[in-house]
This record gives C-alpha cells, structure tokens and sequence, in this order.
C-alpha cells in the first residue's frame, strides 16, 4: 500500500478560503430570512438538504469541474454571471416580498434548500472556482485528500451555522425577522451585481489582450 502523506498546509489554506467564501455565520440571517415561512423541523431539514446540494455540487466540480465546463461548453465566468443574474432576483424578493414567490412562500423545505441555498450562496462561483483551483494545485493523492478533507469540514461548519439557525430565530421577533431580511436582500444584490462585474471585468480584459 502506498504510503499517503497529507499535506496541512493545503487542508488549512482550503478550508479557510472555502469557509470564507461561504460564509457560514453571514449566511445564518439569509438563511433565516429565506426560511422564515417553515416550521423548525422543515428549516432543520432545509439546513441539510442545502448542505448536501452544496457539497454535490462542489465534490462534482472538484473532480471534474473543467471538463464539465468544456463539456457543455462554457466558461467559468458565464457561470459566474449565471450565479450573479440569480442572486439579483433573489436580492429582488428579499426586498420585495409580495407573498407570492416560490422563494418567499416555500413552505416545502426542499424549495430553497435546492435554491438559493445549496447553489449558489453556498455552493457559488467562488466556492466552485476555488476548490477547482485547490485540487489543480494538489501536486499528490495526500495533497488531494487533504484538499477534499477540507471541504468536509467546511459543509460541516456551514451545516451547524444552519442547524442551529433556529435558535436566533427564536430570539427575534418576525418584524426583525424581516428588517433583516430586506436589508440583506440589498447584500445579496449587491453581491449579485459583484459577481456580474468581475466577470465582465475578465472578458474585456481577455478581448483586450486577445
């Protein structure tokens, strides 16, 4: 049996910048906001689901995430602007919740957890981006089960961030509940239209040099 090495220094480095992107404590009010319709047992199994969504989606574009872009042909910024577009809208409906959206009305845990929860606040173009960037640095097999090591621990600190959600929710009131709600619906566009930038930012940058 060979003898595997894990590299620390690529676990630390991963499962910082992986959890910094994803933001577990800052995305607690989101998480809330978004589930604020559903009972404590739909919002623990929303926290899951979304978590399981998020780590599908990562572990699948740190195994084969250029291939799957070249596959389908795009590019990552394409995806970057995607993300973008649709944090926008949700940016919208957390600013102007009209009781009839999908997003603002799922009493089923399963509609937000899958989105936006689980991609693309969690599992977004920057998460995605790092982590393909994290395995195409892993020099070795320990370097690589380090690299997908850290990605464990990160969904598993994003999951009690989540889990344990309910707990503030019963410390706020519903209008506080949704004060916040809309003064991160402004974060959420704001992120949306960040997301839109860098990408433009590179395909003019790209069409220059070219």
């Amino acid at each position: 049996m060979p003898d595997i090495t894990l590299d620390g220094t690529a676990f630390l480095t991963t499962l910082v910048t992986v959890l910094v992107i994803m933001d577990p404590i800052g995305n607690v009010p989101i998480f809330l906001a978004l589930t604020r319709f559903q009972d404590d047992r739909s919002r623990r199994r929303s926290a899951r689901l979304a978590t399981v969504v998020a780590g599908v989606v990562i572990f699948l574009f740190a195994l084969g995430g250029q291939q799957i872009l070249n596959l389908v042909g795009i590019s990552l910024e394409s995806l970057q602007v995607a993300g973008g577009l649709l944090l926008l809208l949700i940016g919208y409906e957390l600013l102007n919740p009209t009781g009839s959206s999908s997003l603002t009305t799922a009493t089923e845990a399963g509609n937000v957890a899958l989105v936006p929860l689980g991609t693309p606040l969690l599992a977004g173009p920057g998460a995605i981006a790092a982590t393909m960037l994290a395995i195409a640095d892993a020099d070795d097999v320990g370097a690589t089960l380090s690299v997908l090591g850290a990605l464990v621990v990160a969904l598993a600190v994003v999951y009690l961030g989540m889990r344990f959600a309910t707990v503030v929710s019963h410390l706020l009131r519903p209008s506080a509940i949704d004060l916040v709600s809309r003064v991160l619906g402004l974060l959420v566009a704001a992120i949306g239209v960040q997301l839109l930038a860098e990408a433009i930012e590179i395909w003019v940058r790209d069409g220059v040099a070219g």
